[in-house]
């Protein structure tokens, strides 16, 4: 009766210094959370809402032979047709992931509150992030609002939301 013991401990000891080898020999890197790529700091290019370019996509885009990616029509025409105004989608390049610069309606969103904000950067962000886009979120003046941005390189993709709080006396930050 008492082999059977001793068999049990041999083994849980082997067991935790397996365990204990293979933390120690891990490379840190691999350890290491992917970090999540800043925002583009590309401007937003208000001129290709009236003159689009090939490249680029808006709400005015249509695609005759199937479905436009990114494909943000419903949540425009569903949910956010006072506050969702405009959107231009870039494809990715070289230098840049792909992205959707959002533009919204000042009136509408000075009245959400901070939550509000963050639920419609949040589904609209999931929705771009479906199609492989990063989303920026604008006004009409150029303002940068809120950014969502992910690391499309790891599964699943690892994103963060960033908004901008103006102050009483009209300094921006971003939180």
């Amino acid at each position: 009766m008492h082999i059977p013991k001793l068999c049990d401990r041999q083994r849980l000891l082997s067991l935790l210094l397996t365990i204990s080898l293979t933390t120690l020999l891990v490379p840190p890197s691999l350890a290491q959370t992917p970090s999540i790529p800043s925002p583009s700091s590309a401007p937003l290019e208000l001129d290709l809402l009236t003159k689009p370019k090939d490249y680029v996509i808006t709400a005015n885009t249509i695609n005759p032979k199937g479905l436009t990616v990114p494909s943000l029509w419903w949540a425009q025409q569903n949910s956010e047709r006072k506050l969702l105004d405009n959107w231009i989608a870039y494809p990715g390049s070289e230098k840049e992931p792909a992205r959707v610069d959002l533009i919204v309606n000042q009136q509408i969103w000075s009245l959400l509150d901070y939550v509000e904000r963050y639920d419609f950067v949040n589904r609209l962000g999931s929705s771009a992030r479906n199609f492989g886009y990063n989303v920026r979120v604008f006004n009409y003046q150029k303002e940068p609002l809120a950014t969502y941005t992910c690391n499309f390189n790891t599964s699943p993709a690892l994103c963060s939301i960033q908004t901008t709080v103006k102050s009483k006396i009209g300094l921006q930050r971003l939180l």
